[in-house]
């Protein structure tokens, strides 16, 4: 949160990309790049002109190693029509910055600070620095339930603002939106029509592409039964992967553990069919499903197990399947068949 902006002046082995070999899509150097963005499965290059920033039209793949080119086709995000089809001048205030900043100013197009600093989440602090107190900072755990979710999903998720554009600009994160709001004032989350395949969604409303945890999450009974996302993240950092309180297991069996009243019947193997140590609960309740780069996924944020009958219906990747790369569909849907202690109406029809 804290550094998925990087300046390279400050700290120039940010850049992970390499630099060493001609690449025709690399047509700048690491000398032109004033920010970095991202680490861990993509990182993209900003260079300032005036005062705006634009991404370069070439981004690293961090688990694969390599160039790809980065550019938004038509047809795909909402606000392409908007913009020249010239990756320069697409500038990534309007287009980024509202997430990737703190305070970010459509007037002046200036921020408070880059990155996701404290205010982007606990609201305005002039008043609680001066007086610290629980009665003058936001608290989204405190907050009710929607309102405290809305602070992670005001940039977690695909939509658009209520009111656009904002002068000649079109924006593309909710725009007003200060903690402790309700999100839905400001912010329509993108539209899914069911069986249609998108460029945000697969066919059965399950996220298509990364920054979509939210649009999943909501239509979850995580969210139904009032599982806030500080219930699995501590946004401030652990030494867990996606910042997770404990791993992941554990986390799960917190609330859906053998004894417990949202369990499952039996134990651990009874439930899965597989050993801790070979599945973990997220590997068929989460499955990565939505692209972020190349064949780079992230994980669901439905919760529902995606059985092979799903992908013969909808095209969308099964959690058998995604691990099981030997298995077709129907061998897939065969020896779910088999597993009796679980209703085949949930898992394989």
């Amino acid at each position: 949160m804290a550094n998925v902006l990087v300046d390279v002046n400050e700290h120039p082995e940010a850049v992970l990309a390499d630099f060493s070999k001609p690449n025709p899509l690399v047509t700048f150097t690491e000398e032109d790049i004033a920010f970095t963005y991202g680490s861990q499965w993509k990182q993209r290059y900003f260079t300032q002109i005036g005062d705006d920033y634009f991404v370069y039209p070439a981004q690293w793949d961090v688990l694969n190693e390599t160039w790809r080119r980065y550019y938004v086709e038509a047809g795909t995000d909402w606000w392409v029509e908007h913009y020249p089809a010239d990756q320069m001048q697409r500038p990534t205030g309007p287009l980024c910055d509202g997430c990737h900043s703190t305070n970010y100013d459509i007037e002046t197009n200036q921020v408070t600070e880059w990155n996701v600093g404290c205010e982007k989440c606990h609201g305005a602090g002039a008043e609680h620095v001066n007086a610290p107190s629980n009665y003058n900072i936001v608290n989204p755990a405190k907050l009710d339930f929607v309102r405290g979710t809305d602070v992670c999903i005001q940039c977690h998720s695909q939509g658009q603002p209520l009111e656009n554009p904002f002068g000649d600009r079109h924006y593309d994160w909710p725009v007003g939106y200060q903690p402790g709001d309700y999100l839905s004032d400001f912010w329509q989350l993108e539209e899914h029509h069911l069986g249609e395949e998108s460029f945000t969604h697969w066919p059965e409303g399950s996220a298509h592409k990364n920054r979509m945890q939210g649009n999943d999450y909501v239509t979850s009974s995580m969210y139904t039964e009032g599982v806030g996302c500080w219930d699995c993240h501590d946004v401030h950092g652990t030494e867990q992967s996606a910042d997770l309180i404990k791993p992941a297991n554990s986390v799960c069996l917190t609330c859906h553990g053998q004894d417990s009243p949202a369990g499952p019947r039996g134990d651990y193997i009874q439930h899965s069919h597989h050993n801790p140590e070979s599945a973990q609960c997220v590997d068929c309740h989460m499955p990565q499903i939505a692209r972020t780069i190349s064949n780079v996924n992230v994980r669901s944020h439905t919760f529902r197990f995606i059985p092979p009958s799903d992908t013969e219906k909808y095209g969308i990747p099964n959690a058998c399947t995604t691990c099981h790369a030997e298995f077709s569909n129907e061998s897939a849907a065969a020896a779910l068949s088999e597993w009796r202690n679980l209703s085949p109406w949930r898992v394989n029809q």
